[in-house]
């Protein structure tokens, strides 16, 4: 993989996304934790996908806040499931998972912001 390949970057994310629901608890909380968090933590890698092909600066923007949003969600499912002790392997990976999506949130936020200033 080249130094920085977002899109790259992004999908393996979904990947570890959906290896983190596939060690979920079967419990209520855990089923359904599973289904938001496959859904927000493997939309940024589509969405990215959108937002090359965006028709204007400003559906650029649009596309690229949708992401972040679908982000700062999983960001918040992964807490949740971290603080209820809802993942079945160790928690090391959970840790991880929250770092890269700390990263990668930090890096849209800077995206966003030099494209609404170059408007």
């Amino acid at each position: 993989m080249k130094k920085f390949d977002l899109h790259e970057r992004l999908i393996d994310f979904a990947v570890t996304i959906i290896d983190v629901t596939d060690h979920l608890k079967t419990t209520k909380a855990g089923n359904h934790l599973s289904g938001q968090i496959v859904r927000s933590g493997t939309a940024p890698s589509l969405n990215y996908s959108e937002a090359q092909s965006a028709e204007s600066r400003n559906d650029f923007i649009h596309k690229m806040s949708v992401v972040l949003k679908e982000l700062r969600e999983t960001h918040s499912c992964l807490k949740i499931i971290q603080r209820a002790k809802l993942y079945i392997k160790e928690e090391q990976n959970i840790i991880v998972s929250i770092k890269e999506n700390d990263e990668l949130i930090s890096i849209f936020v800077k995206s966003i912001e030099t494209s609404r200033s170059k408007r």
